[in-house]
């Protein structure tokens, strides 16, 4: 399987991290290391001091695809869920500045929380859905699918064009405002349309 991620696909988090505007959806990847093993904590990793969360839609993809049109990409995917798309922020401004990948601060041993998946059909409007992640009790995002830049079938249709969708990938859709950092006994916990699809303690 395949973790597909997009950055910058909410306007107020391009703002708070002072990225640019992209023209056409970023898209990075996680490779299947990256999933964090179901009831697991997560552990900082030694090579960063600046550990963040950022909690995002997840699109579990159900058949094979390639230049799907954006018409037909609803047909690709029957479950909607909510990850957490780790990051070591310190190492990722590091790597922006230099113009380099970010597969290092993204894609590193348990970066991708990948939480409950529910059928869409149960989710009511899928262009309008709200999710939250709260952080000890409080809730630190607070998302709704309505401002994104990019509509899930819309990314459907431009990720297809570079990478052949296949049954059991995974997109992650971009993080809303909000992100910040984690510390040792965190405990992080996610909702979409008020259904607890998340927990992860950090260690």
């Amino acid at each position: 399987m395949k973790i597909i991620c997009i950055g910058r696909n909410y306007a107020k988090h391009i703002e708070e991290l002072q990225s640019e505007k992209p023209e056409d959806p970023v898209i990075f990847l996680k490779p299947d290391s990256a999933i964090l093993a179901k009831n697991q904590p997560f552990f900082i990793p030694p090579f960063s001091n600046d550990l963040h969360y950022e909690v995002e839609v997840l699109v579990k993809i159900n058949k094979v695809g390639k230049y799907i049109e954006e018409k037909f990409a609803h047909k690709y995917y029957d479950e909607i869920g909510l990850g957490i798309d780790f990051t070591a922020r310190d190492l990722q401004n590091k790597l922006k500045d230099k113009g380099l990948p970010w597969e290092k601060c993204k894609g590193f041993d348990g970066s991708a929380v990948i939480g409950a998946f529910f059928p869409k059909e149960n989710l009511g409007d899928l262009s309008n859905l709200e999710f939250t992640l709260s952080k000890n009790n409080k809730i630190v995002q607070e998302g709704n699918t309505n401002a994104m830049l990019w509509k899930i079938d819309e990314l459907i249709a431009y990720v297809s064009q570079f990478f052949t969708l296949k049954k059991g990938d995974v997109i992650f859709t971009g993080t809303p405002a909000g992100v910040g950092k984690v510390v040792e006994n965190d405990v992080l916990v996610g909702t979409i349309a008020n259904k607890e699809a998340l927990s992860v303690k950090i260690k």
